[in-house]
Formats: structure tokens, C-alpha cells, sequence
């Protein structure tokens, strides 16, 4: 099979489309025949040799895929060669073939294309294992997402809309928020031009979000802290603004705040497939029925990765960028 692979690590050129060996599924996995993968900033950081797969995953990029069942290992069961399916993975995404843990699959949901179900399962549990499971936003709090016009945050959008939610996010250009006001956000904040401190407390009569999704960590750690409610909970997802920031102690205990940091690639095979089962049985329904969608910005050829990394790099896409399999 082919795959996309990084004999050095570096920049976009660094990916190189060649023939590798192809896997074969062990105990409780499956082999899945990709049709397409999608492009995630994990991706692009371990391009970059910054964020290594963990140890006995695929040595390829691609955290997540939709395709067609291929074979089954020993022990699996609830599934048949043929079927349609999308799933969670540690790596290998940019890939013709890819082995998966059976638990970290899922079938494509009603009413989405196989093409499209690639841009779901990296999003939707990221998603719903920090907003939900950890942060446990209720009907009536506010969510603030930032880069709500990221596949994150494009889907965190609709999800929280989806339970009754009010949902708030930030963006660096008019059109990026006006493509989240479509999804359904309430309150759009210019990152580039406004404070979303101050906006946040203006918009909820100076309470602040019950919940806050953060890609940027270390640089917006205090302002998040000042924005959140009394009880707020501050979901770290990414670090885009660095590692390291001050956090206000005092203000958090004054808010009875928390705050949680997950990443999704190096957790145990028993926590993702839980999060794969609760996003099944809650998020696939929504899916089904219309009430969700996946946003998809562009699908590119696999072979030419590269250009997928790039679009996401100067952030110039709302939504998935896709690569699909020759």
C-alpha cells in the first residue's frame, strides 16, 4: 500500500506519499481500507517532530479516517467485512490501509457521506469528552470556544446548540465569524480587534462562561480565568500560545473554578473506546437527524498532503481540510 510518510521531519514538503508495508490487524483490531483521512494540527506537529505517536501506533499521520471494513483480527465481532465506517485513531489516517482498535470504530452515521464521515471522529470526541464528559455544560450555560471556526470548533458549535446552549466564540476575520453565526453561535468575538474578557461579561450581564474550550493554553490562561462564571470550567485542548502561563489562584478559588487539560492520541485504549460508545449513543442520533453536520472546507487528493498542511498552517479554511485516497 502507500502511505504519507516523513523521512525527516520539517515543513509541508517534508511529507512524502510512498510504498510501505501493508498492516495487519492483531487481536480485537480492524483493518479498514481508507477512503479518506483529515487533516488535524497534531498532524502537523508531529510533521514538524514535535509530537511522536505513542508507542505501538502507526508511524504515519492521520488521527482519524472513514472506509470500508477490510478484515477483521481474533476476537472482534459486531462487525463484517464491507462495512462503512469511520474511527478514532493514534496514527496512519494518511494512509490506503489502517489497522484500528474495534472499540474506536464507528459506523457512519444516517444522512453523511463516507467521503465526509472522515471530518467526525477526532472533532466530535474531542468535543464531547471535554465539553461534556469533563466540563458537563448544562442547557442554559454559555460555551466559550476558541478558533470557533476550526473543525473543533465548528462542531463544539453545533453540540452546544444542539443540548441549549448559548454559545460564544472568537475568530480573526468578519467572514470566520459570520460562517459560525450560520452554525449557530450567539456572541462573535474579533479576536484581532476586541477583548473577549470584556466581551463575554457584556454579553452575559458580567456572569462570564459557565464553560470555556481552549486551544490556546499558556497565553490566554489568565484572561480565561477572568472570564469564566462563578463555578466555570476551563477545558485545555491545545497549546497553540505556549506551555507556560501564570495562573491567578486566588481567582479561581474566589470563582470555585476548575480546570482540565486532555490530550486524546495518548489515552488508554479502554478511555477512548468509552468516548467512542457515549459519542455513538449521544452524538450519532443528532447526526442522523440533521441537528449536526460535518463542515468541510476542502478535499484534497492524499498524495498531495502537503497542500492540506499548509491550509491549516495559515489557518485559510473553516471547518475539515479532507485528503481522500487515490
Amino acid at each position: 500500500m502507500h502511505a504519507i510518510t516523513i523521512p525527516e521531519p520539517g515543513g509541508p514538503e517534508a511529507l512524502v506519499w510512498a510504498e510501505v508495508p501493508d498492516p495487519e490487524p492483531g487481536e480485537g483490531e480492524v483493518l479498514v481500507e481508507v477512503v479518506a483521512s483529515a487533516v488535524n494540527r497534531a498532524d502537523i506537529l508531529q510533521r514538524q517532530g514535535f509530537y511522536n505517536p505513542p508507542p505501538g501506533a502507526s508511524p504515519y499521520p492521520g488521527l482519524e479516517c472513514s472506509g470500508r471494513v477490510a478484515a477483521l483480527g481474533s476476537g472482534v465481532s459486531g462487525w463484517a467485512v464491507g462495512d462503512e465506517v469511520c474511527a478514532l485513531l493514534s496514527g496512519g489516517g494518511y494512509a490506503e490501509k489502517v489497522v484500528v482498535p474495534a472499540g474506536q470504530l464507528l459506523p457512519v452515521p444516517d444522512g453523511v457521506g463516507l467521503t465526509q464521515a472522515a471530518a467526525l471522529p477526532e472533532v466530535v470526541c474531542t468535543v464531547w469528552s471535554n465539553v461534556f464528559m469533563i466540563a458537563h455544560l448544562l442547557p442554559g450555560e454559555t460555551l466559550l470556544v476558541h478558533g470557533g471556526s476550526s473543525g473543533i470548533g465548528t462542531m463544539a458549535i453545533q453540540l452546544a446548540k444542539a443540548v441549549g446552549a448559548k454559545v460564544a466564540v472568537t475568530a480573526g476575520t468578519k467572514e470566520k465569524l459570520e460562517r459560525c453565526a450560520e452554525l449557530g453561535a450567539d456572541i462573535l468575538v474579533n479576536y484581532r480587534e476586541q477583548d473577549f474578557v470584556a466581551e463575554i461579561k457584556q454579553a452575559t450581564g458580567g456572569a462570564g462562561a459557565d464553560v470555556i474550550l481552549d486551544n490556546m493554553g499558556a497565553k490566554y490562561l489568565d484572561r480565561n480565568v477572568r472570564a469564566l462564571a462563578v463555578s466555570g470550567r476551563l477545558a485545555i485542548i491545545g497549546m497553540q500560545g505556549g506551555v507556560k502561563g501564570e495562573l491567578n489562584i486566588g481567582m479561581l478559588l474566589g470563582k470555585r473554578a476548575a480546570i482540565s487539560a486532555t490530550s486524546l492520541r495518548a489515552r488508554p485504549l479502554t478511555e477512548k473506546a468509552a468516548i467512542v460508545a457515549a459519542v455513538r449513543e449521544h452524538v450519532w442520533p443528532l447526526l442522523a437527524g440533521g441537528h449536526v453536520r460535518p463542515v468541510v472546507d476542502r478535499e484534497l487528493p492524499m498524495p498531495e498532503a502537503a497542500e492540506g498542511h499548509r491550509v491549516v498552517e495559515e489557518s485559510g479554511h473553516v471547518g475539515k481540510v479532507l485528503l481522500v485516497a487515490p
